[in-house]
């Protein structure tokens, strides 16, 4: 029964916006939205075709570095503020300060430090998610359980060990929360860095579609990326919940 509530409730909310995707249809025209089917029926051809792919790589390629580079570098730089007490109280005004800042006013000064292409792309895409990871992580690290650090000393635990072995573990799902939002954030500073300064990638299609005023194209490249987004999210956030719950479980003794 769990299962099948769990299946019904995402299923009728693609009814649902599939519905009033075909309303805004009607009542705008084909000159402003085209209908769902068609869309759907070009985005497939689309994929399909040769001259397709090699925009599609550039995208993931692009948000996979940056992705990475968002994670690894926002945990590392975290576990550091938030094991160094000064450290993060010094950085953490910092940090907010800068993640309030629209990032879109610092791309000319991307471009200018990594030039027209890939660099920018994965610099821009990274520059989004990496202050949410750091700011989540260096939360999480601050929360963790005195006494696991106290049993760490006694093992004498390097630095090093201590946050490896200790502070990731036990701060795991607030973590990984800050890395969901990451997966997002950094997700649409590379679809910016595409369309503004770009010569491939989705983001390229979509400003060249823009400017052509093809709809059914920029419909189509905006589904695309939507159900990307979407399912990543879902399954990201599935597991965001699996780690919450067992760590309340963990703290409740297993009761």
């Amino acid at each position: 029964m769990i299962a099948l509530r769990a299946v019904r409730d995402p299923v009728l909310v693609v009814v649902a916006l599939i519905a009033l995707w075909q309303v805004l249809h009607q009542i705008a025209g084909d000159a402003a939205v085209t209908a769902p089917a068609p869309t759907l029926a070009y985005l497939w051809e689309m994929i399909g075709q040769a001259r397709f792919v090699p925009h599609l790589r550039e995208t993931a390629v692009a948000f996979a570095q940056a992705l990475a580079i968002a994670c690894a570098g926002g945990v590392l730089i975290g576990v550091v503020l938030g094991g160094h007490r000064l450290s993060g109280e010094v950085a953490e005004p910092i940090l907010v300060g800068l993640y309030s800042i629209p990032k879109i006013t610092l791309y000319p000064v991307i471009l200018l430090l990594f030039g027209l292409g890939m660099s920018a792309k994965v610099a821009f895409g990274a520059l989004h998610g990496i202050i949410p990871v750091v700011l989540f992580t260096m939360n999480a690290v601050r929360n963790v359980n005195r006494t696991y650090l106290r049993t760490g000393r006694a093992m004498r635990l390097t630095p090093a060990q201590t946050g490896w072995h200790i502070l990731v573990p036990a701060a795991l799902p607030e973590i990984f929360s800050g890395l969901r939002i990451g997966f997002s954030l950094t997700l649409l500073g590379t679809m910016l860095g595409e369309l503004f300064a770009s010569q491939r990638g989705l983001g390229f299609l979509l400003m060249t579609a823009i400017d052509l005023n093809d709809v059914k194209t920029i419909l189509a490249i905006a589904v695309l990326i939507s159900i990307f987004a979407v399912v990543c999210n879902a399954l990201l956030l599935a597991i965001d919940k699996h780690l919450h719950r067992g760590s309340a479980i963990e703290r409740s003794g297993g009761r």
